[in-house]
């Protein structure tokens, strides 16, 4: 009987991440599920996906700023649900600032969390996908890993390098069954947006409801914010096999941001 896949997706306690969990779950996908939240708080959540979609989940906690946690939460994923199998690198944290006042620790933070991190659980996933001759991993770039935008160097530079990693990767492992691709959204209906609309609602002195349809307009022609399981479908698509030579793309979801 062929056993089911397993997957860590980091970052995966709200947002994007959180959604891809469940459709991933919905698919019959085992499911490591991360976050800063402590254990308390993000068991209920992996547990809530277990009972309704009958795979089994897990949630572990850590700060994927250091590579010790990364190495954590990869070894924690093996031992509790016997592989890995789809490496989703989610887990991403913003700051806007013009460069010349970006706060130095500011740039070590996001570069550590957006862009290290995901290097070192794909180093640390890769030798058991090699030897299974099969693996996915999808990295959530950003559109920002296609284009700039001001006041946002680290972040910028950090999805830019995902989008490099993720070539370099699927250029290495093309021939082992394994896939590398970077989904790049572009303004997507997460908690990580609340900090930009705020400011943009105090700046314009509009409803955040207003804000959230001014941001939106600033940069792409689509009504609407984009629906966090819509990226959640594509990684299933991209672990079928019908998605077995879709490896080294940059694929926007952006609402024609990137078109322009």
């Amino acid at each position: 009987m062929k056993r089911s896949r397993t997957a860590l997706v980091t970052g995966s306690s709200s947002g994007i991440g959180l959604a891809t969990a469940k459709v991933l779950a919905a698919s019959g996908v085992q499911v490591m599920l991360h976050g800063l939240e402590e254990q308390a708080i993000g068991e209920p959540i992996a547990q809530a996906l277990q009972q309704e979609f009958g795979v089994q989940t897990r949630y572990f906690c850590a700060d994927l700023a250091t590579p010790d946690a990364v190495k954590q939460l990869v070894n924690a994923t093996v031992t509790q649900l016997g592989a890995l199998d789809i490496l989703v690198n989610n887990a991403g944290i913003q700051y806007t600032a013009a460069t010349q006042d970006f706060p130095v620790h500011k740039w070590d933070q996001v570069l550590a969390v957006n862009l290290s991190a995901a290097f070192h659980a794909t180093r640390l996933a890769l030798p058991a996908m090699e030897q299974a001759g099969w693996g996915r991993i999808i990295n959530i770039a950003s559109v920002h890993g296609l284009v700039g935008s001001a006041n946002k160097a680290a972040y910028c530079a950090a999805k830019h390098g995902l989008v490099g990693l993720t070539k370099v990767v699927a250029l290495e492992q093309a021939a082992n069954g394994v896939t590398a691709n970077a989904i790049c959204p572009g303004w997507t209906d997460t908690p990580i947006l609340n900090h930009q609309i705020q400011v943009f609602a105090e700046e314009h002195g509009v409803s955040i409801d207003e804000a959230k349809l001014g941001l939106l307009h600033s940069k792409t022609p689509y009504p609407s914010l984009i629906d966090p399981a819509s990226i959640g479908a594509m990684i299933v698509f991209l672990c079928s096999d019908a998605a077995a030579a879709i490896t080294g793309a940059a694929l926007p979801i952006d609402g024609a941001w990137t078109a322009q």
